[in-house]
């Protein structure tokens, strides 16, 4: 786990011993099904997110004041989903067995199946929130049961019934939002119940998974699929300022940036910004 790069991001410095969260990238986007990308995210996002300021006046905390350990990128294999999805579930066994929380940065969302594994083999009481625009339960994907359209389907394998809640959904199949209603909490376009479902789980372990899809393309153009009818950013913050209540965060992720959509550069600031935001929600 030793930290190889010359570029992290900012603040985020400490040795691995001596950190309390592990930040990691995972390059992949072997399963994107429209537009690819995903795997240049942190190439864009480390550089860039030095055009932050370290503290958030949103949430009052500071990153200088954490304890972070950048680790780089998992190196995956080309070509080979199954292997790639292992590295990355060896990786982040690694990262819990030496008793961090991690936050980590995709990616497709695919990549969140092996990291939401290995927070649930070490709480087996782990519950999930995830913001996306897509539901994401496809129990395949033209042919295939490892897919960015599958990943939820895949995570409810083996958290099951009552463990999974949705927010901002606005695209899937008719069969996945009526597969919904009987297996996971779906909130579709808004996040009304949000508080409720944190007041539920303000004392388990939960894992927070967010596509940045959930926002409108106007904010966030630079993903692989854009889904028009999306949340501001202000209603992402004010949805991450509600994740303070929890007590017992043990994971997050931030996927789905394909910076080369968006030449502005305003889609990495948003992945940029909304990575700060989740570390000191972690480091809470």
């Amino acid at each position: 786990m030793k930290n190889k790069n010359i570029s992290t991001f900012i603040a985020c410095e400490a040795a691995y011993d001596e950190a309390d969260i592990v930040l990691f990238g995972i390059p992949f986007d072997g399963t994107t099904s429209f537009r690819p990308g995903t795997r240049f995210a942190m190439q864009a996002i480390r550089p860039d997110s030095y055009g932050l300021e370290t503290y958030s006046p949103y949430l009052q905390r500071d990153l200088e004041d954490t304890r972070v350990f950048d680790g780089g990128e998992v190196e995956l294999p080309f070509g080979n989903t199954e292997k790639a999805m292992q590295e990355i579930l060896d990786y982040t066994r690694q990262v819990v067995a030496d008793g961090k929380k991690f936050m980590m940065v995709g990616g497709e969302h695919l990549v969140s199946l092996p990291t939401i594994q290995a927070a649930y083999e070490k709480y087996p009481n782990l519950h999930v929130i995830h913001l996306d625009a897509h539901t994401d339960l496809r129990q395949e994907f033209l042919g295939e049961e490892l897919s960015h359209a599958t990943v939820i389907h895949r995570c409810h394998d083996f958290l099951g019934d009552g463990r999974i809640f949705q927010f901002g959904i606005r695209s899937g199949t008719k069969e996945e939002f009526d597969w919904a209603k009987e297996h996971t909490h779906l909130e579709p376009f808004t996040a009304t119940t949000l508080q409720e479902t944190i007041e539920k789980l303000r004392d388990v372990p939960v894992y927070i998974t967010i596509d940045l899809d959930v926002l409108d393309p106007s904010i966030f153009p630079g993903t692989g699929t854009p889904e028009p009818g999306g949340w501001t950013y202000r209603e992402l913050m004010e949805a991450i300022q509600s994740f303070q209540s929890l007590n017992h965060i043990v994971a997050a992720d931030v996927v789905e940036l394909s910076p080369q959509y968006d030449v502005s550069g305003g889609s990495t600031a948003v992945a940029c910004k909304t990575i700060r935001e989740m570390l000191l929600t972690l480091a809470k």
